[in-house]
Parts: structure tokens; C-alpha cells; sequence
């Protein structure tokens, strides 16, 4: 992934202190980027399998589906139906995800990577 996250900085050019996201465009790009990977959030960690699923534990474990559409990010918690997408951004460093959607790009989350298992 290191070697994606490097080839997408210098893809970019030059990366000023206020510009150090990479916007994912490829079903490829977000597989990379989480499959198989696990993030840290302020209060919760997050698997993403290969299989498409995912756990969200935030003290308390959260099954749900996740998926590559385009450069988003989508996914799906039962017993609610219906597919939530986000735009996907990587730290320039290749150390963190940013995951950005609502209106008008309001919801915002961050997580840092960590191993799958700590």
C-alpha cells in the first residue's frame, strides 16, 4: 500500500500544509486502501474484510457490508436498508484515511491505520 500511497504523492506534486489529502477515483484504489486493513478512530476500530464485510467496535462489536463503488467508500448496517457512499482521501504520509460525506461534504471521519490485530 506504501508503494500506491508514494506513486498517488507524486502524482499530486508538490503538498502544501492545508492540501495533504489524496482524493481515491478507482474501485481499485479503495480496495488498497482498506481491504483487509483495519483503522483507528478517536473512540472505536474498524475491519475491513476481503470478504466485504466489516466490524466497528466501539465497545461494543457492530457487524455491517462494505464495498468499492468508483472512488467511494459504501456500506450497509442491518437491520437498516440501503447503502451509505463517501468519498475516500489518503493521507499523503499513506498513515491515514479520511472518509467525507453528507451535505456538502459535512461528515467528516478519520481513522489511523493499525493492525488488524493489536
Amino acid at each position: 500500500m506504501r508503494g500506491l500511497m508514494l506513486g498517488l504523492a507524486l502524482l499530486a506534486g508538490p503538498v502544501a500544509a492545508d492540501e495533504d489529502w489524496i482524493k481515491l477515483e478507482t474501485a481499485d484504489q479503495v480496495l488498497e486502501a482498506l481491504d483487509d486493513k483495519a483503522l483507528r478512530y478517536t473512540t472505536a476500530k474498524q475491519i475491513f474484510y476481503l470478504s466485504g464485510r466489516t466490524l466497528y467496535d466501539a465497545g461494543r462489536p457492530s457487524w455491517g457490508n462494505w464495498r468499492p463503488q468508483g472512488g467511494q467508500y459504501c456500506s450497509e448496517w442491518p437491520p437498516n436498508a440501503g447503502w451509505d457512499c463517501y468519498d475516500l482521501f489518503v493521507s499523503a504520509d499513506g498513515l491515514k484515511v479520511r472518509f467525507v460525506g453528507g451535505l456538502e461534504g459535512t461528515d467528516i471521519t478519520v481513522g489511523t491505520y493499525v493492525p488488524v490485530r493489536e
